[in-house]
């Protein structure tokens, strides 16, 4: 996949750590630093408030404050239920800390009712008050004053600094109603879950949605989560997997299980026009020499993919 310019696209390949993860202690710390001398892209963090996952925002400047080149982003943050000025001022001082390395990424929250009840946002309310809560965010970044009358804020006169130089906000999903939003308030995307053919599917319905709001998402901005596993897919992730995707006969076809595998995987997608990778383990490494050693073995199976 080349950009109109005939310039090979960059391809760049980062770590997940999924809501099932438990590295929220000092390890995460040794997980930092191994992906930074490695030379991984991004690392990228999940939230579940009644789940063992670190806090997204506290591991990410925790995370940048360690590293000097390593990008992190959220995979996703949810959005409903968080006062959108003072988040937009979060996300503005650690991005501008970071010298740029923050890819904030953000999402309706999981229909559970212990995350909704945190939250504290009705499962019918979500989607109204994701594209508000967005759309005062991205005027926060701006840096200048500025009067929104929405449904749920009114602000007169407020600004928030620093402004960030950018801010790329990425969305994931893959549902018709997901993919539109996509198409309308995104800079770039990052579904999960998804086979080759849905992010060629999927980035059709949104340069179109993009074409109607005289819009556009950057050549380089299209990626995806790809979980994989060396073990049986948990029954848990399984069963989950099924209830997401009925319309594939093995949902397994969505977690390669092996470095090759993998490698594979991410070869087609480049193929179809996906650029930007976040790797996830479903069955996470026990301690940090675990960890070392398995990111050591990733780094030998997938950095050789990466161009540009």
């Amino acid at each position: 996949m080349t950009s109109t310019d005939s310039a090979p696209m960059k391809v760049r390949i980062g770590y997940g750590l999924g809501t099932r993860t438990e590295l929220h202690d000092e390890t995460y710390g040794a997980v930092v630093d191994a992906l930074e001398s490695l030379g991984f892209d991004s690392l990228w963090l999940s939230e579940k408030i009644s789940g063992e996952a670190p806090d997204p925002l506290v591991a990410m400047a925790y995370g940048a404050g360690r590293t000097t080149k390593l990008k992190f982003g959220m995979s996703v943050m949810v959005l409903p239920g968080r006062n959108p000025v003072v988040l937009a001022k979060e996300l503005a001082t650690l991005g501008t800390m970071s010298g740029g390395r923050l890819l904030p990424a953000f999402g309706l929250g999981a229909v559970d009712p212990i995350e909704q009840q945190a939250f504290g946002v009705e499962r019918s309310e979500r989607a109204a008050i994701f594209n508000e809560t967005l759309e005062v965010m991205r005027k926060c970044w701006t840096g200048e004053p500025f009067t929104h009358h929405g449904e749920r804020f009114r602000y007169d006169g407020v600004v928030v600094r620093p402004a960030p130089k950018r801010m790329d906000v990425w969305l994931g999903g893959n549902a018709p109603s997901e993919l539109r939003r996509v198409g309308r308030l995104a800079d770039g995307w990052l579904p999960s879950f998804v086979l080759p053919a849905d992010a060629e599917a999927g980035r059709a319905e949104i340069e179109r949605v993009c074409a109607e709001h005289d819009r556009s998402i950057e050549e380089d901005h299209y990626g995806v989560l790809i979980p994989y596993s060396f073990g049986p897919v948990p029954d848990v992730l399984r069963k989950l997997l099924a209830k997401r995707r009925p319309d594939l006969d093995d949902v397994t076809d969505l977690v390669p299980d092996s470095w090759e595998e993998l490698r594979d995987t991410i070869r087609r997608f480049v193929d179809v026009g996906t650029t930007k990778f976040v790797v996830l383990p479903l069955d996470e490494p026990g301690d940090a020499d675990a960890w070392v050693a398995h990111l050591t073995e990733a780094a030998d199976a997938l950095q050789p993919l990466e161009i540009g």
